[in-house]
């Protein structure tokens, strides 16, 4: 099979091509190289390539070289495993498997470098050619160090001096899908699954061979196939042998495949009377499960498990602790080289205590307890994917434990697949987060990576966008935010602006006035969102179940899931205390972040209403009182969002006509749907301040009972 898969890449790619720009190539459009100079550089650079070895991955490098240098060179260009006398060449390899790249004045470079490292630089071969070398410590690694360099081409920088060195940062870096059995997919808004589990294993798509070419493009070495919300069925041999398949054809991309274990499982297709994690039984059923496993697909990557959470099934339910749990399933697979990624996102009804709180109050005490191959799996923020959110409070307060980071890359609660909405600055915020848990300069970042307490492994998980739609994730910008996750996931140093250039250029033009004009439109969309829905710490505004849309009405059922449990809006004031006084959550930060939140004049306005329950009438920095802020910053968001439909709409013709159009129609809807969000929030908030919205801004179209019977009964996405 993995012949076949190789032999018609190339052929793929161009049949590809000849379809119209609707945006199913990503960043992999290997577009022709437009300027004279820099082509001239590149022919006479690499006359040929030559990629060293026979397995699987080097027949994906060589596709891949095929492809990109064919695409953008404007001619085949041989490669071969062979070095041709007399001929400037592009080589790739590693010490094992070429002559060449063990000669110590290259293999010296790799010394102290990862298994996932490559470096890239130009050399003179002894017989007077030029060569450019891409060399790793493995076949993943030069897979890396191919694609870092087709990027530069992409991007049309020179080659002719290039010395560059680069490794991951984080050791796991994954992408979980929320994706069912049945190909619906949970807070998906791209289509349905592209796993077509009826089909495998028997149909490999070409999509699945795409989908590892681009995840192995920005690094991410792991896939998490099913839903959180776990079916146990997929632990059947019926399924496994289907994940076997795509196990198969994501191997050479260097990406390993995981499961969702439902905690239940046992006695759900085991037959078992009981799950509990202490029972001989039990461990006996999941040993024999993983071995099981693992006879399907020899590299399997171990499981990701939500329990307790939700109303999932978990150790909890025979009153054991997320540890006992965690530490079953870990000895299970531990033999065979998997982990366990144990997710904190845990909270419950019945606890009176502020929902930010719980996962904290859970874990923290556990710290020391799992074993070395379990993760605990932490979301960015202590609630649930916000717009916004303050750094979760369990990073940095649990050194014993490797934390894996969970980043939302679907946009939830960010608009869907509708808003255009650059989620790096959001990523970036939460990851340069101080937590001053050993002193200043105690970043998420360096948690995260394990930097900080030594963890021997790191993770980091984004929860994917994407689906069947032909551009993949919905939204052509959708793809951005895919882009962005791995970008950081390898490398979380670079900024927000760096990664956006990158994608643009590669996704759109070289030109740099709409590369400037179009990092113009990212750089500010995620705070335009933010200020059109939940501005001032304003969080968990949306509406009921689907969570399209505002409903600061929502009430009723249970009381963590309702939009007034969160703003606590009366005639006095607005916001959720958080402080001392209040909740005491400002009490699970380390002292120096603790005390900026807890203190009323310094805690950030960003967060003000996350931590802080605040009159109407109080005095913000702008000179404005809290509510004329409030307006001011819904109308800000929907100013902004203008702005970038216009600044989108003077690109026209300057970008290709399909998308073009898709994104200005998507702009157009979200105009018209940040002023839905800022006309609903206001005339709710409204009746409690008891203030006019000021003049100088635009006032509700409508009354508030018009917008509290907006119903989207089909949102998509919903469960």
């Amino acid at each position: 099979m993995r012949s076949s898969i190789f032999s018609f890449l190339y052929f793929l790619f161009f049949s590809v091509s000849a379809y119209a720009e609707d945006g199913y190539r990503l960043w992999l459009r290997y577009e022709p190289v437009e300027d004279e100079r820099l082509l001239s550089e590149y022919h006479k650079l690499i006359e040929e390539a030559v990629v060293f070895g026979r397995s699987s991955t080097t027949a994906a490098i060589k596709a891949e070289l095929e492809m990109g240098l064919g695409g953008m060179l404007g001619k085949k260009i041989s490669v071969s495993d062979q070095i041709r006398e007399g001929k400037n060449i592009l080589a790739v390899g590693t010490p094992q498997n070429s002559q060449i790249i063990a000669n110590p004045e290259i293999s010296n470079k790799l010394e102290n470098l990862s298994q996932e490292a490559f470096v890239i630089f130009n050399y003179n071969l002894k017989n007077g050619s030029e060569a450019l070398i891409i060399a790793a410590n493995s076949d993943i690694g030069a897979l890396y160090g191919v694609f870092r360099f087709l990027q530069i081409m992409q991007m049309r920088q020179p080659i002719a001096n290039l010395d560059i060195a680069d490794q991951p940062k984080i050791t796991h870096r994954v992408l979980n899908h929320w994706d069912n059995l049945d190909r619906t997919v949970e807070r998906g808004y791209a289509g349905f699954s592209i796993w077509d589990w009826h089909k495998l294993p028997d149909y490999i798509s070409p999509q699945y061979i795409d989908y590892a070419r681009a995840n192995a493009s920005i690094g991410i070495n792991g896939t998490v196939l099913t839903n959180v919300n776990a079916n146990a069925d997929v632990l059947k041999p019926q399924y496994l042998k289907k994940v076997s398949a795509l196990a198969d054809v994501f191997r050479p991309y260097g990406i390993r495949v995981y499961l969702t274990a439902r905690f239940s499982a046992p006695v759900e297709i085991g037959g078992l009377k009981t799950a509990d994690p202490l029972d001989a039984g039990v461990k006996r059923w999941w040993k024999e499960k993983a071995d099981e496993i693992y006879s399907f697909i020899p590299d399997f990557g171990g499981f990701l498990v939500k329990a307790n959470s939700e109303g999932q099934p978990g150790p909890q339910d025979y009153g054991r602790s997320h540890a006992e749990g965690a530490n079953m399933l870990a000895e299970a697979v531990e033999k065979h080289g998997g982990i366990v990624m144990w997710r904190a996102f845990v909270y419950d009804n019945e606890i009176p205590e502020d929902r930010a709180k719980q996962a904290y109050n859970e874990f923290k005490p556990l710290d020391g307890k799992f074993r070395e191959n379990v993760f605990v799996q932490v979301k960015n923020g202590p609630i649930d994917f916000q717009p916004r959110e303050p750094f979760h409070p369990l990073f940095g307060a649990m050194p014993n434990t490797p934390l894996m980071m969970e980043f939302q890359i679907t946009q939830e609660y960010l608009g869907f697949a509708t808003h255009l909405v650059y989620l790096a600055p959001l990523f970036k915020e939460c990851l340069d987060s101080d937590t001053y848990s050993k002193g200043k300069g105690s970043y998420v970042a360096k948690v995260v990576d394990g930097s900080l307490e030594n963890h021997e492994i790191s993770g980091i998980a984004g929860v994917s966008n994407i689906g069947t739609d032909r551009n993949w994730t919905g939204h052509p910008f959708g793809q951005a935010n895919w882009y962005c996750y791995g970008r950081l996931a390898w490398d979380h140093s670079l900024t927000s602006d760096e990664i956006a250039r990158e994608w643009i250029r590669m996704t759109f033009s070289n030109d740099d006035d709409v590369v400037q004009q179009i990092a113009e439109i990212m750089n500010v969309s995620r705070e335009a969102a933010v200020n059109y829905m939940t501005p001032l710490g304003l969080h968990h505004q949306m509406a009921r179940g689907h969570h399209y849309g505002p409903g600061p009405w929502v009430e009723g059922g249970r009381a963590d899931w309702t939009s007034v449990y969160y703003h606590r809006a009366s005639a006095n004031g607005i916001g959720f205390d958080r402080t001392t006084k209040g909740s005491d959550a400002v009490g699970q930060y380390f002292p120096p972040v603790r005390q900026i939140y807890n203190d009323l004049e310094k805690c950030p306005e960003e967060y003000l209403l996350w931590f802080h329950r605040v009159q109407w009438d109080y005095k913000m920095k702008s000179g404005r009182t809290l509510w004329e802020e409030l307006c001011a910053k819904f109308n800000q968001g929907v100013e902004t969002v203008n702005w970038m439909k216009e600044k989108w709409n003077s690109l026209k013709g300057k970008v290709d006509q399909e998308r073009f159009d898709h994104v200005a129609a998507l702009l157009n809807i979200q105009h018209k749907e940040s002023k839905w969000w800022r006309d609903a929030m206001l005339s709710y908030f409204q009746t409690f301040s008891k203030r006019p919205i000021p003049d100088q801004f635009e006032q509700p179209k409508h009354s508030l009972d018009y917008y509290m019977k907006i119903e989207h009964k089909y949102a998509p996405g919903h469960y």
